[in-house]
């Protein structure tokens, strides 16, 4: 598996700064746009659309809290959405059941006022989760429990996409 910080000139570490690797991002992207392939040959179009590929998922893995905890994981072996492995806290999963059939009433209710704070609360989950895995990575915490914090905390993220998709649908 390449090592997408290597492709930025970053270290490998949850802690980064956003603003080099946006900066390293539009370097490297530069280098590869189609307007300095003109007069290049077919393969060397192809490669360059390769390396533009391959530098638009390092971004996207690295540039989130979310993707870049599970990126990492996944260069130490461990899948944090591995399908095979179900094992989850049975509190999280009752707590799961509990926030999406909230979301399905106040669909059905078309609550507008109610899901603002609905998303509100589901901000504040977001916000202590991805605190958790920070804490997890500067302590170095076993990969296990950072797993555990980074499969709950993409629920809480899809779970805010779809508040947010249907607010804009009440409004």
């Amino acid at each position: 598996m390449q090592n997408y910080f290597e492709l930025f000139d970053l270290e490998t570490s949850f802690f980064i700064d956003d603003n080099q690797l946006k900066s390293s991002y539009r370097k490297e992207i530069s280098r590869f746009h189609p307007d300095n392939y003109v007069t290049k040959s077919e393969s060397e179009k192809i490669q360059a659309l390769q390396n533009t590929s391959l530098l638009n998922s390092a971004y996207t893995s690295l540039k989130s809290p979310l993707n870049r905890a599970s990126y990492l994981l996944k260069l130490e072996g461990l899948d944090p959405f591995d399908e095979r492995d179900t094992a989850m806290n049975q509190d999280f999963l009752i707590s799961q059941i509990g926030l999406r059939e909230e979301l399905e009433d106040l669909e059905e209710d078309r609550d507008s006022i109610g899901l603002e704070d609905f998303m509100e609360r589901i901000d504040l989950h977001i916000e202590k989760n991805t605190e958790s895995i920070y804490k997890a990575f500067e302590f170095k915490s076993d990969l296990m429990d950072i797993r555990m914090n980074v499969r709950e905390l993409k629920f809480y993220d899809q779970l805010y996409k779809e508040a947010n998709k249907l607010i804009d649908e009440l409004l």
